[in-house]
């Protein structure tokens, strides 16, 4: 699947002092992918959508560096609730894209309804359902 056209940029605050809060209070699942560049291991704190009896991972930002990684490598780990989980993400076609939007919206709109007010084309949100390994 080609990559969206929008680039996203996690907002300084956001990546060097919430994102590192996350990951050490182990609020939040965490997405651990494979630099496709560097090879080093990147941990992103991330909500997962789990719709119908499988689990989904939306950007709302657009194309992240954790959509790109997992673009190039689909296996992945998904810490849930202290447990590792080895996982092989698939990328959703944009125009299936819609209803898991919805979903992602009804449960965290308050913290990314503007993300995707700014970018409405689902196109712009690379979405993966993720399997286990």
């Amino acid at each position: 699947m080609p990559p969206s056209r929008v680039r996203a940029q996690t907002p300084w605050f956001v990546k060097h002092v919430v994102n590192p809060l996350l990951l050490l209070s182990g609020t939040l699942p965490v997405l651990t992918v494979t630099g496709r560049r560097t090879g080093k291991r990147y941990r992103t704190p991330i909500n997962v959508l789990e719709l119908d009896g499988a689990r989904y991972l939306v950007s709302p930002r657009g194309e992240t560096g954790w959509s790109q990684n997992l673009r190039a490598n689909s296996q992945a780990w998904l810490r849930l609730r202290g447990h590792d989980v080895r996982v092989r993400a698939t990328e959703v076609p944009p125009a299936e894209r819609p209803p898991l939007i919805a979903a992602y919206l009804e449960k965290w709109g308050r913290q990314t309804r503007d993300q995707f007010a700014r970018l409405p084309d689902p196109g712009d949100h690379p979405t993966f359902r993720l399997d286990e390994a």
